[in-house]
């Protein structure tokens, strides 16, 4: 402990230098890149084709298989079937032809048929044009139809038209149109145009047509169906690009496990490690600048921001140096831990006891500096527990450390939770355990039920070790660093300490309004926020002085005269004053925490003493004023004063007879506000809001110890006799 403690103050000295500090960033930074160096550091791996791997291999980096994914590409394009397009419009055309060639046959008919004129004519053996023949029908028929139709249709079926009548030419077209739509308003492909045919063709069967007509209706129909259904090629290959984009690369993913140990490697796998980097001879150096820069970037960062805060000289050096101190620290141990992830668990970070740096520097500093180290070890914990896979980042353990963290510095940061780390950790582990949980099931991992247990034992011996190591660590930096610690409080607090030994057996009314006092301050600094402990144990040795001559106070007079009474007001005045000096000068002798021996000498500040200046003005209207005030100095922190207000207060209350709430509460407004208009508190960060939670403390305090008693009959009575 002294060699810690001298080291403390030899840095101390060495940190007024602005070199030095750089020069601390410097070794921290080299510090860091040393501890995190194997961390990306590229690993050498034996790999040979058709043998075993000798180790477990994890891609470095995420990188995309070509191969891969070309082979999706092609499923995926092979998975698109050809598109066909229905021509509606096919059918149509056809109907229309086959209504063509009816309109042309009965309009032959039309005009070859003989008239009644025509008729009578003959009768009276008047010269007529003779009726037209057969082929002479059909001539006149093919006439009015194109070349085309006319090759394609046989001559059986213009004869056939030909000899029709009218009425059988309307049925047949019908028939024929309304077989042709039946069938032609469905898709035919190519293979389906004979079934088509056929499928009209037992449609017109079945009509009432004679033979010869009902051959020709037929032919018309089958040569009416064609093909309506063709291949779209651009429809076609607009699909397979549509499926081709929506195929997302094939990528080998950092962290994956590309072989493992024992595994034969076959030309597949072979393949991927070439394609991860493995097989590679070059050289990167690309790893190690980036952790430089990543190094580089977090202390640059800390650096300016410790520069650029308020704080100034000594209190800043203790600032950067405890944080480096702590900083070292919680490295080292993550490094420490993460040597041993080669077992059959390979998640021991979650041992990782995270929040303890988180809470060393709330306790020791504040919250901003207790987040900035939880960012820091959360960055650092991705790297440094990355499966033993240099270059990959275990952001899931980022995120634990950093959360963790965070829920230490928010629960010590509940009322009197500095005293009571240890209950502290025992929530933080419950804190952690729904953490760990979180990411489990956020990364939908499937774990047995071991494997749960072993998660929730890392997560409460985490929690647990944080507040144990942050117990054990704060004693070294609270002697080191000059700060008062709990223990050290406690330890004062005792009542065989030698100094209370000596109140309580010199001057017992000290002592007990010195216990009084304590219990008035302690509630109304936890009240505010201040430390309670501090404020009781200051309480206790507060009048220490008075042991010099204690028959000179008030609460140590019993079955005596006053002697002040026979003694001018000027060597009263200066016995009074003496009890503060001498008090510090006391402590300071038996080596005191600073914090004692202040509240000693500043519990009074510069007040006046009032009845001795009054008394002394009545002497002598010339009469200094200053002369009868104590020498100070002033109250420096909130503890100071409300143990100020506290001793006056409890003075006071004393000797009032019958005091009640509504007299209480007066007098303790009626002594904060005097110490107010007497600027007892300008040097101290105590607010108006504070001092008012301070009054309604000492009001609730004093009606608790001087409450009204009921008077009995049978007391009244005897009293009376």
């Amino acid at each position: 402990m002294g060699g810690f403690q001298r080291f403390v103050k030899r840095m101390r000295v060495l940190m007024d230098s602005r070199s030095f500090q750089l020069l601390l960033f410097v070794v921290l930074g080299v510090f860091s890149y040393l501890m995190m160096y194997t961390n990306v550091k590229p690993e050498k791996v034996h790999i040979e084709l058709f043998k075993p791997a000798e180790q477990t291999i994890r891609a470095t980096k995420t990188v995309e298989d070509p191969v891969k994914t070309k082979e999706q590409v092609e499923d995926s394009i092979k998975q698109v079937s050809d598109i066909y397009t229905l021509k509606k419009e096919y059918a149509q055309n056809k109907v229309d032809l086959i209504s063509s060639i009816f309109d042309s046959a009965l309009e032959v008919q039309k005009e070859t048929a003989p008239s009644l004129s025509a008729d009578k004519a003959n009768q009276d053996g008047s010269k007529t044009s003779p009726v037209k023949t057969v082929q002479e029908k059909v001539s006149l028929l093919k006439s009015k139809l194109t070349d085309e139709v006319n090759k394609d249709i046989p001559d059986q079926v213009f004869e056939a038209l030909a000899n029709a009548d009218a009425t059988e030419l309307n049925i047949a077209k019908d028939s024929v149109i309304t077989a042709v739509n039946k069938v032609m308003n469905s898709r035919v492909t190519a293979v389906d145009v004979e079934m088509a045919r056929n499928k009209a063709e037992q449609e017109l069967r079945s009509s009432s047509l004679h033979t010869d007509m009902r051959e020709a209706a037929t032919t018309l129909a089958r040569s009416a169906i064609i093909q309506n259904v063709f291949y779209d090629k651009d429809k076609t290959e607009e699909q397979r690009k549509i499926a081709q984009e929506n195929v997302d690369p094939v990528r080998i993913l950092q962290g994956q496990i590309i072989v493992e140990e024992g595994q034969l490697i076959d030309r597949e796998i072979y393949r991927q490690l070439e394609l991860a980097g493995f097989l590679s001879t070059d050289k990167t150096i690309l790893p190690f600048v980036g952790l430089f820069l990543f190094i580089f970037l977090i202390l640059s960062t800390f650096y300016y921001y410790v520069k650029s805060s308020k704080t100034e000289g000594e209190h800043r050096n203790n600032q950067l140096l405890i944080f480096s101190l702590v900083y070292v620290l919680a490295l080292s141990l993550m490094k420490i831990i993460s040597l041993f992830t080669g077992f059959r668990f390979t998640d021991l970070g979650y041992f990782f006891p995270a929040a303890m740096s988180a809470m060393l520097i709330k306790t020791l500093l504040n919250d901003r500096f207790g987040v900035a180290i939880s960012i820091i070890i959360g960055a650092y914990g991705t790297l440094i527990f990355n499966g033993d896979s240099p270059g990959n980042m275990d952001f899931a353990k980022g995120m634990y450390f950093l959360f963790s963290g965070i829920a230490a510095i928010i629960i010590l940061s509940r009322k009197n939770f500095k005293t009571k780390i240890l209950q502290a950790g025992l929530l933080l582990a419950l804190v952690n355990i729904v953490l760990v949980f979180s990411l489990l099931f956020i990364t939908d991992g499937h774990y047995t039920k071991m494997e749960y247990l072993f998660y929730t034992i890392a997560a409460i011996v985490s929690g647990l070790a944080s507040s144990v190591l942050t117990i054990g660590l704060l004693p070294f930096f609270e002697l080191g660093f000059g700060f008062l610690s709990s223990m050290k409080l406690i330890e004062l607090s005792n009542p065989n300490h030698p100094l209370l030994r000596k109140i309580l057996t010199e001057a017992p009314g000290t002592y007990h309004h010195s216990v009084m006092v304590a219990n008035l301050a302690e509630g109304a600094c936890e009240a505010i926020g201040a430390n309670g402990l501090l404020a009781r144990v200051g309480c206790y040795y507060h009048d220490i002085g008075k042991t010099k001559r204690p028959q000179f106070f008030i609460e140590n007079q019993m079955n005596i005269k006053n002697p002040h009474d026979r003694l001018p007001p000027a060597t009263s005045k200066n016995i009074i004053i003496a009890h503060a000096v001498d008090g510090a000068q006391m402590l300071s002798a038996h080596k005191f925490p600073p914090e004692i021996i202040d509240i000693a000498a500043q519990h009074h500040g510069t007040s006046l003493l009032k009845f001795f200046y009054y008394k002394a003005m009545k002497e002598d209207e010339g009469t200094i004023e200053a002369e009868y005030r104590y020498p100070g100095p002033k109250a420096q922190s909130k503890e100071a004063a409300v143990i100020g207000i506290a001793d006056s207060v409890e003075a006071a209350v004393r000797s009032m007879n019958h005091p009640t709430p509504e007299k209480i509460e007066e007098l303790v407004i009626h002594i904060i506000d005097d110490r107010i208009h007497d600027h007892q508190f300008d040097e101290c960060d105590i607010t108006m809001k504070e001092l008012k939670i301070v009054q309604h403390s000492l009001c609730e305090t004093l009606n608790g110890i001087f409450h009204s008693r009921i008077e009995y009959p049978e007391l009244q009575n005897l009293q009376r006799r």
